[in-house]
């Protein structure tokens, strides 16, 4: 069984194109998913970004402690030495 050349010639070039109609498919279909990528790695980045300035600008709480504790020193002492 003989195919002619024109015939394979003729499948290859189906098949060629139904491949490049495939990967156009698949392109398209990847498109969406890796802008959606790109959107979450910038509103990541910028939360990181306002994480760390609220976490450079905050007291730490050891520091708050400290400030009530001298600060409640300081009135027993003054309210005892006013008596």
């Amino acid at each position: 069984m003989d195919v002619p050349d024109s015939e394979v010639a003729l499948a290859l070039a189906e098949l060629c194109r139904a491949l490049e109609l495939g990967l156009s498919r698949i392109d398209g279909q990847l498109a969406l998913p890796l802008q959606r990528s790109d959107q979450t790695d910038k509103e990541l980045a910028d939360l990181e970004a306002r994480m760390a300035s609220l976490e450079k600008n905050r007291w730490p709480l050891p520091t708050i402690a400290a400030l009530a504790a001298i600060s409640s020193v300081v009135i027993v002492l003054m309210r005892t030495v006013g008596t």
